[in-house]
């Protein structure tokens, strides 16, 4: 039963409503979101210790009152062949982005679909979701240290379904490299590529479950950023490896009343190549890898309580610069933090969610964060994936 709900929810995600959209009738939809913070640390000295800085969005939420960052979607089908998204987001810095801008195949037949254009990767499990449907107000750890916060790219994807009962998805995708861990490099062809896999399936009427293997490949060029400092710039290779699993459960199949849903990934980063300070340029290597788990209980209607878990290892970082020359980069610290949530969704189209945090991100610093945000929903939105 949640398998053909789930296989269901993943062909409205890739195909969107090919029966109620038209070119001249697009689907709109906006995202509104909010918060209210406290941080005990100054979210603007925020740093993850023993990490090169990813440039993303990683920070906690400014302090007091703000603007969340909400999402204006425009889809519809273009033909009986090609569908197409927009995805604008509106960050609270009163600037305008391109979260996602791509096209879509609906026609390829025999489980292939293609997509072209701006669009979050299908690596990982909560890469591909968009920030304002995660069961918690921030990425975890993994994604901030090795990802810049999630991976999306300028590019083309490949996707097969397997006509089998078991759940088996194969892809690959192409694309600029545009962000962290890539350099946004000026030249021809890839500057990233990936390869995912997913199966999937039942294991009652009640519980059903996805796994997943992806790669990410990249050649950055000139990566800057600065630490103790000093300007380093590192040209060479990086290769992640992220292993996820998701498994839910609802009685018979309904999760109306409640539900419960446990999920995890693994992230495993190596990087070869120079590394540039001074004028100087050295060898540079590392090994790192991360982890979170967490779990999301609804225990009655409208009601759900998670908990998260992250962790980084810092792993092996080899360079020529001192401890004190590179106080970020090369300081031997592991990371850690909970967090813990609790949300009311007085309808599908409206959440109002507490989220408490201890984050040890930095070396020697503990902060304690507060979060009370809100989500609302505003016309037609796609389904996520499972």
């Amino acid at each position: 039963m949640l398998r053909k709900l789930w296989c269901a929810a993943a062909l409205a995600a890739a195909m969107q409503g090919a029966q109620a959209q038209s070119a001249f009738n697009p689907d709109l939809s906006l995202i509104l979101q909010g918060t209210a913070a406290y941080s005990s640390q100054n979210p603007d000295d925020y740093r993850i210790s023993g990490f090169a800085p990813s440039g993303g969005e990683v920070a906690p939420p400014r302090r007091g009152f703000s603007l969340g960052e909400s999402e204006l979607v425009v889809s519809s089908n273009i033909d009986p062949y090609f569908r197409g998204q927009l995805v604008a987001a509106l960050t609270p810095d009163n600037t305008v982005e391109v979260e996602e801008a791509f096209f879509q195949t609906l026609q390829l037949g025999r489980g292939v679909t293609l997509k072209g254009g701006r669009f979050l990767s299908a690596i990982g499990y909560q890469n591909p979701i968009h920030q304002h449907a995660w069961d918690f107000q921030d990425a975890p750890l993994a994604y901030k240290a090795f990802l810049g916060g999630r991976w999306n790219d300028d590019g083309v994807q490949l996707k097969w379904i397997a006509p089998t009962d078991l759940l088996v998805e194969l892809g690959g995708e192409a694309g600029r490299g545009r962000g962290f861990p890539a350099s946004d490099p000026n030249k021809n062809g890839a500057g990233a590529w990936t390869l995912f896999g997913h199966v999937g399936g039942d294991l009652s009427t009640s519980t059903a479950w996805r796994a997943g293997l992806s790669y990410l490949n990249a050649s950055p060029r000139d990566r800057s950023f600065e630490d103790g400092g000093i300007t380093q710039s590192f040209s060479g290779k990086s290769r992640l490896w992220i292993a996820d699993f998701v498994v839910k459960w609802a009685p018979d199949g309904n999760a109306t009343t409640t539900n419960f849903k446990l999920q995890g990934e693994f992230f495993r980063r190596a990087e070869t190549g120079d590394l540039t300070f001074n004028g100087m340029t050295g060898d540079y290597s590392s090994r790192q890898s991360g982890w979170y788990l967490q779990a999301v209980y609804q225990f009655m209607p409208r009601w759900r309580v998670g908990y998260r878990y992250d962790r980084l290892d810092h792993g092996t970082v080899s360079s020529g610069l001192t401890d004190a020359q590179a106080p970020l980069l090369l300081t031997d610290y592991n990371p850690t933090r909970n967090s813990a949530m609790v949300d009311w969704s007085l309808s599908e189209f409206s959440r109002i969610r507490l989220q408490l945090a201890s984050d040890k991100s930095r070396a020697g610093v503990t902060d304690n964060q507060a979060l009370l945000q809100v989500i609302f929903n505003l016309g037609a939105h796609g389904a996520h994936t499972f």
